[in-house]
Order: structure tokens, then sequence, then C-alpha cells
């Protein structure tokens, strides 16, 4: 038996995000580096926020370990938001990784991954994700 747990196609989390006016730069489009702060509140909304609103416990302790982000075209600012569609590719024992689109309806702006550890912050220590947070994360990995 495996500790892996690997499939395809998953039930993607949607999170909506406005594109700010603080996100655009000097040339118009949304800043490489804001793409990361969209990243992080998808993030948030899928293990804090949606939790919560379920009556579930919201995640608590996970660090990020990595992320690879490929820009795929600009985004300009805009009245509507874009989704940022989230979903698990991998499940480890201590650790998981998530794959993202920004996009719209026309066009992907960017695909990124992060790898995320769960982290006891009490003793400073990675630690053993739960039952509860790995029958969570599978309903994100087909």
């Amino acid at each position: 038996m495996t500790d892996v747990v690997e499939r395809t196609p998953a039930q993607r989390h949607l999170y909506p995000r406005t594109v700010r006016f603080a996100d655009v730069d000097s040339q118009g489009h949304v800043n490489n580096v804001r793409f990361l702060d969209y990243l992080e509140d998808a993030r948030f909304g899928m293990f804090h926020i949606d939790p919560h609103n379920a009556g579930d416990e919201p995640f608590k302790g996970l660090v990020v370990t990595r992320h690879e982000i490929d820009y795929r075209r600009p985004l300009g600012f805009r009245a509507e938001p874009v989704s940022v569609e989230t979903w698990v590719t991998e499940i480890r024992p201590v650790r998981f990784t998530l794959a993202y689109e920004i996009r719209d309806d026309d066009a992907v702006y960017v695909t990124a991954t992060s790898v995320l550890a769960a982290y006891d912050v009490e003793r400073a220590a990675p630690r053993r994700l739960s039952e509860s947070e790995l029958a969570y994360l599978k309903r994100f990995s087909a």
C-alpha cells in the first residue's frame, strides 16, 4: 500500500478574486508578484473560510514549502473578478500539492503549483495531516 494519492481530473475549489488597482503595475497589467497574493487568498478561502462557513474545523498549521508559477498572458485592471481555481494533485502523509489556474471564461492568465506541509506551531515541527484534513483534501482530488 502506498501513502501517495494521485488522481485526475479533480473537483476544483473556485475563488473569485477582484483585480485591485494596487495590483496593476506601470505596464498596465497585474504585477507578477501580486499573483502570489491571488494564490494565497484562494488558499485562505479553501482551507479557512469555506470550512468555517460549513461548520467544519479550518486547517491549522500549514506552511508553503514551494511555489512554481507560469505567466500565460497579461491580466489588466478590470471590473469583473477572475477565478482562482485550485485542486489537489498529490497527497502524502505530511504534505500535499495544489495546482491552480487564474482564469476567466476566455483565458488562462496563470498556472501554478504549491507544495504545503502540515506544521505543528507549538512544537515548531512538521506533523502528519489529520484524518479530517486528508478527507477534505481528497474532495479536491479526483
